[in-house]
């Protein structure tokens, strides 16, 4: 345990270190007690952290430090008080965003500043392959718009299950107008014999593939803990025959937040799949049978 985490446990608060980026969080209800006790707590932390970054000749970066509320439009319109932390000679307030590993997370979750920076990047380099296409060619010109484009769209993806329709729309016609490019085919031509062609997945159904390649990396210990931890395999209280079916539990939820939440969408999808997809051996043999198992349902 290090020095750090140490002293984050000791104030009762959760934490993910990474090799450049530490991460607090807690959960709590949109009441003055309790928000004024979780503050008091989390500054407490920071005080006794300053204290050891000062005797460690260390010094925190405040340009990338960030302090954020979550919540619906209601609660954060109704905070008994305007939160914001001190470390050292800095206050930080609540920030309206934060881009955290990637993803650009706003305070509602609605992920829409995540996708406008998605549309933004991968619209640049749309332009600018199309600018060069007809210099490439077709192999080299469809390994550049994965490098640029397709991991742009697949990256922390499963962050954006639930979104409207209208939200994953935009990242659709990204992934349209890349088939086009690497296609030649023109704008009024119909975009699904495109896709089908290319064996492409559409987004949507590429946020599923996401969802369900984790479960099943949690599911095998191929997984950090923190998310087998979420998901509990499915006991009958009786000898049935739903016994054998492989099926995760799945909890009850009484808010959106809690029906998007990966300890519900998990199992929800994992448990409409197949026996034979949830039974696959390895994990290049689950990612094979999924694909064709969504290729078809989409598709055929």
């Amino acid at each position: 345990m290090t020095p750090l985490s140490s002293i984050i446990r000791r104030h009762n608060l959760n934490y993910h270190l990474y090799a450049d980026d530490t991460q607090l969080y807690v959960t709590l209800k949109p009441c003055s007690d309790e928000m004024s006790t979780a503050a008091e707590g989390i500054q407490q932390c920071f005080d006794e952290i300053y204290d050891w970054m000062n005797s460690s000749m260390l010094r925190l970066n405040e340009d990338k430090t960030r302090f954020m509320v979550f919540g619906s439009k209601y609660q954060l319109n109704h905070l008994p008080f305007d939160p914001s932390l001190q470390f050292a000679d800095n206050v930080f307030h609540a920030s309206d965003s934060v881009r955290d590993l990637g993803v650009q997370l706003d305070s509602h979750l609605t992920m829409e500043s995540h996708i406008t920076s998605i549309c933004k990047s991968a619209y640049f380099h749309l332009r600018c392959l199309a600018k060069i296409k007809k210099t490439l060619p077709p192999q080299i010109l469809t390994q550049l718009v994965h490098c640029f484009i397709t991991s742009i769209l697949d990256y922390g993806n499963s962050l954006l299950y639930g979104c409207s329709s209208t939200i994953l729309r935009k990242l659709q016609l990204i992934q349209n107008s890349a088939a086009r490019l690497i296609t030649g085919t023109k704008r009024r031509e119909h975009i699904t014999p495109i896709l089908k062609n290319l064996h492409w997945l559409p987004v949507e159904n590429r946020i599923t593939f996401k969802i369900l390649v984790l479960t099943y990396r949690a599911l095998h210990n191929m997984a950090p803990l923190y998310l087998s931890n979420l998901l509990e395999k499915y006991h009958p209280g009786r000898a049935l025959r739903s016994g054998q079916s492989l099926n995760l539990q799945q909890p009850r939820t009484r808010t959106q937040y809690g029906d998007l939440a990966f300890t519900s969408v998990s199992p929800r999808l994992w448990n409409d799949l197949p026996h034979v997809i949830k039974s696959a051996k390895s994990l290049t043999i689950f990612k094979k049978l999924l694909k064709t198992h969504l290729f078809n349902m989409y598709y055929m």
